[in-house]
């Protein structure tokens, strides 16, 4: 009876004692299994992580965490690269973006992290006054569309003061508002508003404005003419004084840029009539009141006498004394130098007959007379001779 109890308690025994070793063994391989397991660095699309692995190759880490590789990924080291401990392992998946610059459209695979970098991997440079959306640190996404504009310059005429400015505007209006110019009613804009802005162009912006100037200003008086007979010929004596007038005009300038291009009279009120002046003119004939009687009292001398018409070169038409010989082409004048007989003095010509003094001349100086004829046919027959006068009164 005890023999079979203690045979009993040692097959126990040995049931205990080969299960704990296989226990202990299977410890002892699991400790090895993880024990052999390399560590690595693996970075997925940004999001890092400690990896413990068997995998012999970069792929196979890869594969175990279910990431399909693209030529157009990112990945570091290579594919086929024996996996070590420490190892660092990064990977990007490449995202297909659209880039459209000025209407040009490029569809890309970029493992750039934002539009900046995927830019730059493009090598496209872009300076401060280009234009680009979204945002150049916008993270890049799937089916992304990114639009460039670059800028161009132009000069800008605002008010006449002219600017280089940069602008990626299409037309004359987005570019003002671009600009943060605005108009007011009556500018102008050239060239239009709709037209296309073209590189290196010049955008001429007119400021127009209208403005009222009051103005007084004078209103001359005309002068009036009569005859009158019993005033001499060559003489005239005004009989009403002229005296301007003034009026009060409101005019409509309009001003480009600052500088008038024209006005126009809206409105106009008369401060003051203006009287026109009254002059009576003589056309009592002269030689009629030269006395024959006379002739035999008169201081008689010589002279040297010449003859001209009213139409000569240099000549008006009307004597020193205001007489018009035209309109008397009949009158019986001389010039003389007013120092040897005074103008107004009635004469007797030699060959001529009864004058008066009534004209000066530069050429008559000392004792010389000119005699008026009513043409130069007459005048040339004068000629140039030596008479003698008599001084009447």
């Amino acid at each position: 009876m005890k023999s079979l109890f203690f045979e009993s308690l040692s097959g126990r025994n040995l049931i205990i004692v080969f299960a704990s070793f296989v226990v202990l063994l299977t410890a002892l391989g699991v400790l090895l299994y993880e024990g052999s397991k390399k560590t690595v660095a693996i970075t997925l699309n940004g999001e890092p992580m400690v990896y413990k692995t068997h995998a012999d190759t970069v792929k196979e880490i890869l594969d175990e965490q279910d990431v399909t590789i693209r030529d157009q990924d990112y990945l570091h080291p290579k594919a086929d690269t024996k996996v070590t401990d420490d190892l660092e392992v990064v990977w990007r998946q490449a995202k297909q973006v659209t880039i459209v610059k000025d209407n040009e459209k490029k569809t890309i695979w970029t493992t750039a992290g934002t539009v900046a970098e995927a830019l730059k991997a493009e090598n496209i440079i872009l300076n401060d006054h280009d234009k680009i959306y979204p945002d150049p640190q916008t993270a890049i996404k799937e089916k992304m569309k990114i639009g460039i504009q670059l800028a161009f310059r132009l000069s800008l005429v605002d008010g006449g003061k002219e600017q280089d400015v940069w602008s990626t505007s299409t037309t004359v209006a987005d570019f003002l508002k671009q600009q943060g110019i605005e108009l007011n009613e009556l500018d102008r804009v050239e060239p239009s508003l709709t037209e296309t802005i073209a590189v290196n162009g010049v955008v001429n912006v007119i400021r127009v404005e209208k403005v009222t100037d009051v103005v007084e200003e004078p209103v001359e008086f005309a002068v009036i003419t009569k005859k009158d007979e019993g005033l001499e010929k060559g003489k005239e004596r005004t009989v009403t004084q002229g005296k301007p007038g003034l009026i009060s005009k409101q005019y409509e300038v309009v001003l480009e840029n600052g500088k008038e291009v024209s006005r126009k009279v809206i409105s106009e009120q008369v401060l003051r009539e203006k009287q026109d002046q009254v002059v009576a003119v003589g056309t009592k004939d002269l030689a009629l009141q030269v006395s024959r009687g006379a002739e035999e009292t008169g201081t008689e001398y010589y002279v040297t006498a010449t003859a001209y018409t009213a139409y000569c070169n240099g000549c008006s038409g009307r004597t020193a004394t205001g007489f018009d010989l035209r309109a008397n082409p009949n009158a019986k004048i001389i010039a003389v130098d007013p120092r040897v007989i005074p103008l107004g003095t009635k004469v007797y010509v030699e060959g001529y007959g009864y004058a008066v003094a009534a004209d000066t001349g530069g050429a008559i100086k000392g004792n010389k007379i000119d005699v008026f004829m009513s043409s130069k046919a007459d005048a040339y027959r004068w000629g140039r001779k030596k008479v003698k006068i008599k001084i009447l009164q």
